[in-house]
Order: C-alpha cells, then structure tokens, then sequence
C-alpha cells in the first residue's frame, strides 16, 4: 500500500470525509484491520479564504506546494488535494514535488465521461465555477460545462461559504439548491457535478434526477485505487 499526502483543512468539514470514505476504501478492499497509510496536512480554512478573497493565488500556490514537498517528505507516496478550488494552485504543487498528483478534475471527468454524459452542469465555489483551471480541464476530457446564471451563482457560492465550511446544513438552502440544479436541466445539463467538496454535505444522489458526480467521493476512491494498485 501507498502512503497517501492528504492537503486538507480547506474545510475540514470536507476533508474529515476524504479521511472517512479512503480509509473506508481501503477496509473494503483489504478487509481485516486494515485502514490507509496517511500523512495529512490540515490548514487553519480561515488563512485560505483570506488569501482567496485577496486574490493571492500566487502566494496560496507557495504555501500548498511547499508542504506538499513536506508530506513527500514525510513519506507520502502520492498527493491528493482535499478541495476543488485550491486545484487553481495545481501547478505549483505538481512542480513541487517528485510523487504523482492526483487532480480532482481528471478523477470527475473520468466518471462523467464513463457514464455517457457530455454536456454537465458544475456547481462550486464563484472561483471553481468561473475560472478556466477547473473548467478547461474538464472540457479537455470533452466534456461541455455549463454553470449556474445569475442570481444562482451567487446563492450556490455565499452558501458554501457563509453556512457549509461552517458546519451549518440547512433544508432551505438544500432546496435552493435543488431549484438551481433544475433550471440547469431545463437547459440542457444531463448530470451535475457537485464541484464544491462541501456540497456533498447538502446535496445526495437521491435529490437529483440525473446522474450526480460527487466530486468528494470519486476523487477518494481514486486515492484508494492509486494507493492500492500494483
């Protein structure tokens, strides 16, 4: 088994999930007591999101592909980034180090494409949603990304941001949200990808009526699946 560098804290309300559903994996593959091999780097969110909202990506690119080297470091064999947004800083990490970097973006569009859809809706974060590192590289899988109008931008990012990184799950922004996925259908979406790791607290398989990509879950079973291969 590969020892797997988790980047994480970005929030932790996410991250403890990336934690749950790889050691979850690997129990289920090797059966027994057996559980992953871990080294986790945890970020107090508050510091990010500082850096975000300034726009110093430079800067959060420095800080995450410094302690990426240091998991690589500390033993990790492979390094998975517990956050869609912070995949704007992707390259600096890449550079960084000398172990593979498994991008959420490539494990998402994997199952997408697997599941015969082309034209995907994703909701995320203002940053996930409008910037070209998530979406362009989705759409070099082929993939046609649309993202919420507005009003619905906004609602999809301040709920992130002002209830689910803070640990507060609401029904009525569950059905905002659900509203919002709606008019995305209405516009031609076949299936949505929750690209905000924290959406996947709000919003389940079960509320969407076409194919739901959580972005969390496919991105852990990635991890186990590069941890466990031959």
């Amino acid at each position: 088994m590969r020892c797997i560098g988790l980047l994480g804290g970005m929030s932790w309300e996410s991250s403890i999930e990336y934690e749950r559903m790889i050691n979850e994996g690997v129990r289920a593959r090797l059966g027994g007591t057996h559980s992953a091999d871990l080294v986790i780097r945890s970020y107090d969110f508050a510091a990010i999101e500082a850096l975000q909202a300034a726009d110093r990506w430079d800067d959060a690119g420095a800080l995450l592909a410094a302690d990426a080297r240091r998991l690589q470091d500390a033993g990790a064999e492979l390094i998975v980034l517990c956050t869609n947004t912070m995949h704007v800083c992707a390259p600096a990490i890449e550079a960084a180090i000398d172990v593979p970097f498994l991008h959420l973006a490539d494990a998402t569009a994997r199952a997408v494409v697997d599941a015969g859809v082309r034209t995907v809706a994703l909701l995320g974060t203002r940053y996930t949603m409008e910037h070209d590192f998530y979406r362009g590289r989705l759409a070099a899988h082929g993939l046609d990304v649309v993202v919420p109008d507005e009003p619905d931008r906004t609602t999809v990012h301040d709920v992130i941001y002002d209830e689910l990184v803070r640990g507060i799950v609401r029904d009525g922004s569950r059905d905002r949200y659900l509203e919002v996925i709606e008019r995305l259908i209405s516009n031609g979406a076949e299936g949505v990808i929750a690209g905000c790791t924290e959406i996947e607290l709000l919003v389940g398989g079960d509320d969407v009526r076409v194919p739901w990509f959580p972005t969390t879950r496919l991105h852990a079973a990635a991890a186990v699946e590069a941890a466990l291969a031959p």
